[in-house]
């Protein structure tokens, strides 16, 4: 317990992970995937206290149809964090935005920027993570990087990042 008074809305503490490297991400279709080079840790120092969770994807898919068929969400440990399930549709936060006007599956990057308020009412250690669903086809995902990772201007490599940032109530 704290034994400082932090006024609701004030900014309590910030944990990140910048994931600077490369990687590839299997992702299977119809199942959720996480992301484990964006997992970050944080401690709330209050039950009452919620967590900002941001996270930043920067990477492509091998398959140029699965931005249009995917959907990005947080964990809070093994609980999935977005749109409660509706049916049979994909839920999450949001999808990833392309970055061209048409489908180029080797040299034209995705990223996307998320937000989602938590409230784990919990003052234990909460690890959070970024996940992801396609329910266009198996893939891989290019994780800060283009598909065809070649070394001229016009293959992009970027970073991606988790943050999340307990805020008093």
């Amino acid at each position: 317990m704290s034994i400082f008074f932090h006024p609701p809305g004030s900014v309590i503490k910030s944990a990140y992970t910048q994931f600077t490297s490369t990687n590839n991400i299997t992702i299977t279709e119809f199942a959720d995937t996480v992301f484990n080079d964006l997992t970050v840790n944080i401690t709330p120092i209050s039950t009452s206290s919620i967590i900002k969770l941001e996270a930043h994807i920067f990477g492509e898919f091998g398959n140029p149809g699965n931005p249009f068929n995917c959907m990005v969400f947080f964990y809070r440990d093994t609980t999935k964090l977005g749109h409660a399930t509706a049916g049979n549709r994909a839920t999450g936060i949001s999808s990833l935005c392309l970055t061209y006007h048409i489908a180029n599956e080797d040299s034209t990057p995705e990223c996307g920027n998320y937000i989602y308020i938590d409230s784990p009412a919990t003052t234990s250690q909460i690890t959070y993570k970024v996940g992801m669903r396609v329910t266009g086809e198996s893939d891989i995902f290019y994780l800060n990087r283009t598909v065809n990772d070649v070394d001229t201007e016009d293959y992009e490599r970027g970073i991606s990042t988790i943050i999340a940032t307990e805020i008093a109530q």
